[in-house]
């Protein structure tokens, strides 16, 4: 694991770094973003090409090559998010088992199913098959420690990225030629063409400012997770930070940050408790030093032998309890956000991976109905019709796991009651108030809950606030460590499942765009990050021992964060101001495109050449979402008049509000909006390229 900085050799037949001058008029199609989506389409493209050749088949001399450039500002093959180069520290948060970039029969498209390794198979076979092995010491070490329920590193993920790349354009003949780069624009020279445009290369551009331009027939925009450009707010920090020698680290991916400067002893203000919040404990901890060692015994291990400084060990001790032992050099975090709390941790896994959640209230064929009844109208409100059955099914799933734990929280005449789940549901079902009517059969408050706020705090005052958080480090220990009866984690569970239900719902364009774009993206898609996109279990006991050893304290709900004179200072509802001289911010931007610093979306949406999409609204009219317009079957770039571009394909993020789910990566056996669209970019490209061979025609 100490040869942090290795990468793969580039999954390409040739390089436009070692080329010399790239001839424009060569590509048969250009990729804009390296990472998973350019590997799906370029394995979409050999699954198209050759049907009947199995994974791994020899390749085929007598097929024309198709030449793709794949354009990525990081790492063509893994991208930003993936690049093989960051620190083992940062992980994934899903388990293994559920990563692949192969569509298989459960994606429905009309390309053919040529089935491929997924990351497991993939680390299995590079342990053991000397054809198909990463080319590097540490990711060889990383695959042969990986089973389905572990929790890779992001460096090994893009290892598989890489790899997966490389085997498809061997299998169909595709020249894949990676280009380093940023794209700033797609123009239209002639009919049947379109131009790539790239900013100036940093290594060159004093020598030769001018742009370099790839063409081709079609573009595929595929950048994923797109970055905001800076806020007045954050522009405002990093001045203040500039003048008065302030240590300011901005929102954006911890893989491209400089921890350096971050103060060790010293006070430091964290702002978001999202998924980069772990990654940045990681670095500050572990990165500097410290070590984690079972609360128990004292040993660098759990009690399956896993390292308790592995933030993505799996097995059933994964969230048992640890104790910090620091290094010095960790700074002490004062770590607030607006819900206050982190994102829960998912359950350390005792038996293989788990059955999801089995719905009593919130069934599918509930929200089928609810389909039915809007007959392909955009009329249902989320608030009105679909958060009931949503907090009803929260108060179940917390109320029948409380049931089977600890059978005394209830009160003594409902123990006399009927408590099996469909008597639960139906009772629920039936009540005005599911919340109310919960709450009324246990016999402390506290063993209540409340869907609405199950991602904050309660509102506790500020002198009963450290005995709140004492109990929430109990109750967030029991959910990662005994996921199978823990209340907390029952509700986690129940989230996963409903969020998939309301995706499906939401993309037979039957709910109301303003309530879309109101109590989806303020309310429910918050809500299912806080409940069902936490961290590893292990990553979470890390946390909560780092709050036992005061590295961390949460400052609370509603926590806002300032700058006077010399210092930032943050208040909350539980804390009087607090003063640093350092401030980290690690929140998260969901790929909206109003605030891109994206300099190619931004040229095509200034320029007309694209607009946001509109969602229709129940009273007739229109709302626009914060993503592109494009087409729903084609996935065609649509501009300010409406008319769509079928040279150029959009997938994933950018896009998120016609390709609903899309932004989740593909998992094996699910249906993968992600795959989907890649079949569709692929049958775009051989539609204009039928034959291949670099001819850019028409």
């Amino acid at each position: 694991m100490k040869d942090t900085h290795a990468t793969p050799a580039a999954a390409a037949s040739s390089s436009s770094d070692d080329a010399g001058p790239l001839d424009p008029a060569a590509f048969d199609a250009v990729i804009v973003g390296g990472g998973p989506r350019a590997v799906a389409v370029v394995a979409r493209l050999a699954a198209r090409r050759r049907p009947d050749a199995p994974w791994g088949a020899p390749p085929d001399e007598a097929l024309a090559v198709l030449r793709v450039a794949v354009v990525d500002r990081v790492e063509v093959g893994a991208g930003a998010t993936w690049r093989t180069d960051q620190s083992p520290l940062l992980l994934n948060n899903t388990w293994a088992a559920r990563t692949t970039v192969h569509a298989d029969t459960s994606t429905p498209m009309s390309g053919p199913v040529v089935t491929g390794p997924d990351l497991v198979d993939w680390a299995r076979a590079a342990t053991s098959d000397t054809a198909s092995r990463p080319d590097t010491a540490w990711a060889r070490d990383e695959a042969r420690g990986l089973g389905p329920g572990s929790y890779p590193t992001r460096r090994l993920q893009g290892a598989y990225y890489l790899d997966q790349l490389h085997e498809a354009a061997r299998r169909g003949s595709i020249e894949v030629v990676p280009v380093h780069g940023t794209v700033v624009d797609v123009r239209t020279p002639r009919p049947g063409l379109r131009e790539v445009v790239l900013g100036p290369d940093p290594a060159t551009a004093s020598a030769s400012p001018a742009p370099r331009t790839l063409t081709a027939p079609v573009v595929v925009l595929a950048q994923g997770m797109i970055q905001a450009r800076r806020s007045p707010r954050t522009e405002r920090f990093a001045d203040v930070a500039r003048v008065h020698g302030l240590v300011y680290v901005e929102p954006g991916m911890p893989a491209e940050r400089d921890w350096s400067a971050v103060p060790a002893g010293e006070d430091v203000l964290v702002a978001g408790l999202g998924a980069n919040f772990f990654d940045v404990l990681a670095l500050l901890t572990v990165g500097r030093g410290g070590r984690f060692v079972d609360a128990g015994t004292g040993s660098p291990v759990d009690a399956a032998g896993r390292p308790c400084d592995d933030g993505g060990a799996d097995g059933p001790h994964a969230g048992d309890p640890l104790r910090y032992v620091p290094s010095g050099a960790e700074p002490h975090l004062l770590a607030g956000s607006r819900r206050g709390l982190p994102y829960r941790g998912k359950g350390a896994l005792a038996d293989g991976l788990p059955a999801p959640y089995v719905a009593w209230i919130a069934t599918r064929e509930r929200f089928a109905a609810l389909a039915a009844r809007a007959e392909g109208r955009p009329v249902l409100d989320l608030a009105r019709d679909v958060w009931p059955l949503l907090a009803a099914e929260l108060v179940l799933a917390h109320l029948t796991a409380l049931a089977e734990q600890r059978p005394s929280a209830l009160r003594e005449n409902a123990l006399r009651e009927d408590l099996t789940p469909d008597a639960l549901a139906r009772r629920l079902d039936a009540a005005e108030d599911p919340v109310r009517e919960a709450a009324a059969l246990v016999v402390d408050p506290a063993d209540a809950v409340d869907p609405a706020r199950a991602d904050r705090p309660p509102l506790v005052s500020p002198a009963d606030w450290p005995a709140w958080v004492e109990g929430w480090v109990r109750a967030e220990q029991e959910s990662v460590a005994s996921p199978g009866t823990s209340p907390r984690a029952r509700v986690n569970q129940a989230m996963e499942t409903l969020r998939g239900e309301v995706a499906r719902l939401t993309r037979a364009g039957v709910v109301d765009g303003a309530s879309l774009e109101a109590f989806g993206e303020g309310v429910l898609i918050p809500l299912g990050l806080a409940l069902a996109s936490g961290p590893p279990p292990r990553r979470t006991a890390q946390l909560l021992a780092l709050v036992r050893a005061g590295v961390v304290e949460l400052l609370g709900e509603d926590t806002r964060i300032a700058v006077e004179d010399d210092a930032f200072v943050a208040t909350s509802r539980v804390r009087d101001a607090v003063r640093t001289r350092a401030l980290i911010e690690t929140r998260m931007h969901r790929g909206a495109v109003t605030p891109t610093d994206d300099p190619l979306l931004r040229a095509l949406l200034d320029s007309g050449r694209a607009r946001r999409h509109p969602l229709p609204t129940a009273a007739g009219g229109t709302v626009e979402s914060d993503s592109l317009d494009v087409t729903r079957d084609g996935c065609a770039l649509v501009d300010a008049a409406g008319t769509a571009d079928d040279r150029v394909v959009v997938l994933g993020i950018p896009a998120e509000a016609v390709q609903r789910g899309s932004a989740i990566g593909a998992s094996p056996g699910v249906p993968s909006p992600l795959l989907a669209g890649a079949d569709v970019a692929a049958a775009r490209i051989l539609g204009v390229v039928p034959e291949a061979g670099p001819t850019n025609r028409a």
